[in-house]
C-alpha cells in the first residue's frame, strides 16, 4: 500500500520499520464520528524510538495479600494469580530490549495504544452504548513484536494496567503447566484465527482459538466466559499472520502485515474503480437516469443519500436509481420489493462502495453486495468475507460485513450487480 519513500514519511520518527495494522472490523475507512487520537478505526504498529518490550524474570509465591501488594508496587512489570484468599503467585516482568509491546482495550488510560470500543452492526457510533455494557476488556490483549527482521508479531490476553500489573482474581481460569509456570485466562478471552494459505483470494477460514495471558494456543471453553480452559493445542502458535482475526467480544480486529498491505488497493485505486464505474454511465431501467455512487468521503459515513445513489434488489442483483416501485410495506426497513425488470420479490437496498483498502484480498472491479446491507467490493472480496465466521455474543458464529459488521444472510450472503448500460 505504500512505497518504502512512502512509508518513511508517514511513519511517526525518523526509523520506517512498520510491523504492520490492526483494523477493526465493521468500520469503512473511519469511525462514524471520525478518528479522534487512539480512538480510530486503524492502528499503524511501528518500531518504537525504544524498546519497551518485557519478558518473564522472577517469580514470587506469596501468602499474604500484603506482600503480594509489595512486589505488585515495586514499578516493575508483573502479573499476580491469585490462588486463595492466602496464595498468590507474582510473576515479575524485566525489560526486553529486542521487542516493542503494543497495547488494546477499552480504557483510555495511558497504557493502552489503541482503544477499541464495542463495535455497532450497522456502522453506528459505538460510544452512545454506555460503557457499563461492554464486553470488551478494559485491557484486552497486547501485541508483542520483534525489533529485528522478520519483525515477528505475537499476540497475548491481557494487558498491563497503569500500575504495571496483570491481576487475575480467583475466579478467573488460570493453571500451572508441566514445566512450573503459571498461565490462564481473561474473563471473555482473546480469540484468534489464522486463515489458511495467508490473505489472498485462495484462502481459506482457519479455526477458532484462545489465547493464553502467557500466549499459548487452547481451543475454545464451551461458553466465552466458561471457567474450565479448553485443551491446549500444541502444534499452533500466537504469531499473527497477514489476515489474522482477533476477538476481543465486543469488537473483532484483522492483522494485516506490512507486506500484506503493500499488495491491498490503495484510496487512489478503489476512487480510480469508483470512476470507472461512474463514468461507464450506468442508467436506472425504470427512470433511465444516469447512476453514480457517492464520493469515497460520503460512502464512509453513510450520510444521507443522493440522487443519482444506485440501488439494488438483492434477490436477483438488478442495480436501479431511487423508485416507488412493487411496494410490500413502506414501514419495514429492508421492505421487500418486487424487481421490475425480473419480477423477483427481495430487499431493496442503497450500494455502497467499501472504502476499506485492508479489507479487500485483491485489487479486482467493485462488482459484488454483501447482502443484506449493500456494501460493495470485488467478487473475491466479497466471496472470502462471506464464508468467515465471526464471534458473535457468547458462543454463536456467524458471517458479517467487514465495512459495517452487518450479519450477512444465510441464503444468501453476497449478490452479483447487474448494471445497464446507457440507452444512447
Amino acid at each position: 500500500m505504500f512505497s518504502s519513500s512512502q512509508e518513511e514519511h508517514c511513519a511517526p520518527s525518523k526509523d520506517p520499520v512498520k510491523y504492520g495494522e490492526l483494523v477493526v472490523l465493521g468500520y469503512n475507512g473511519s469511525l462514524p464520528n471520525g478518528d479522534r487520537g487512539r480512538r480510530k478505526s486503524r492502528f499503524a504498529l511501528y518500531r518504537r524510538t525504544k524498546a519497551n518490550g518485557v519478558k518473564p524474570s522472577t517469580v514470587h509465591i506469596l501468602n499474604s495479600p500484603q506482600a503480594s501488594k509489595a512486589v505488585s508496587c515495586k514499578g516493575q512489570h508483573s502479573i499476580s494469580y491469585t490462588l486463595s484468599r492466602n496464595q498468590t503467585v507474582v510473576v515479575e516482568y524485566s525489560h526486553d530490549k529486542d521487542t516493542d509491546m503494543f497495547q488494546i482495550g477499552r480504557s483510555t488510560e495511558s497504557p493502552i495504544d489503541f482503544v477499541v470500543t464495542d463495535t455497532i452492526a450497522g456502522g453506528q457510533e459505538g460510544e452512545e452504548t454506555p460503557i457499563t455494557q461492554s464486553t470488551i476488556s478494559r485491557f484486552a490483549c497486547r501485541v508483542v513484536c520483534e525489533r529485528n527482521p522478520p519483525f515477528t508479531a505475537r499476540i497475548y490476553a491481557a494487558g498491563f494496567d497503569s500500575s504495571k500489573n496483570i491481576f487475575l482474581g480467583e475466579k478467573a481460569a488460570k493453571w500451572k503447566n508441566p514445566d512450573g509456570h503459571m498461565d490462564g485466562l481473561t474473563t471473555n478471552g482473546v480469540l484468534v484465527m489464522h486463515p489458511k494459505g495467508g490473505f489472498t483470494e485462495e484462502s481459506k477460514p482457519g479455526v477458532w482459538r484462545e489465547i493464553s495471558v502467557c500466549g499459548d494456543v487452547y481451543t475454545l471453553r464451551e461458553t466465552r466466559s466458561a471457567q474450565t480452559p479448553g485443551k491446549l493445542v500444541e502444534n499452533e502458535s500466537n504469531v499473527l499472520q497477514d489476515g489474522s482475526l482477533v476477538d476481543l467480544c465486543g469488537a473483532t480486529l484483522l492483522w494485516r502485515t506490512a507486506e500484506g498491505l503493500f499488495h491491498t488497493p490503495t484510496q487512489k485505486h478503489l476512487e480510480a474503480l469508483r470512476q470507472e464505474i461512474n463514468a461507464a454511465r450506468p442508467q436506472c431501467p425504470v427512470g433511465l437516469n444516469t447512476l453514480a455512487f457517492p464520493s469515497m468521503q460520503r460512502s464512509r459515513a453513510l450520510s444521507s443519500l443522493e440522487d443519482k445513489q444506485p440501488w439494488v434488489y438483492l434477490a436477483c442483483g438488478h442495480v436501479h436509481g431511487y423508485h416507488n416501485w412493487g411496494h410490500r410495506s413502506e414501514q419495514e426497513p429492508n421492505a421487500q420489493r418486487e424487481c421490475p425488470m425480473c419480477r423477483v420479490v427481495g430487499p431493496y437496498v442503497p450500494l455502497w462502495l467499501g472504502c476499506e483498502p485492508a479489507f479487500y484480498v485483491d485489487t479486482g472491479a467493485p462488482t459484488h453486495a454483501f447482502v443484506p446491507c449493500g456494501h460493495v467490493c470485488s467478487e473475491k472480496s466479497v466471496k472470502y468475507w462471506a464464508e468467515i465466521p465471526l464471534p458473535h455474543g457468547t458462543h454463536a458464529f456467524h458471517a458479517a460485513c467487514p465495512f459495517c459488521a452487518t450479519q450477512l444472510s444465510l441464503a444468501q450472503g453476497c449478490s452479483k450487480l447487474i448494471f445497464q448500460g446507457p440507452v444512447d
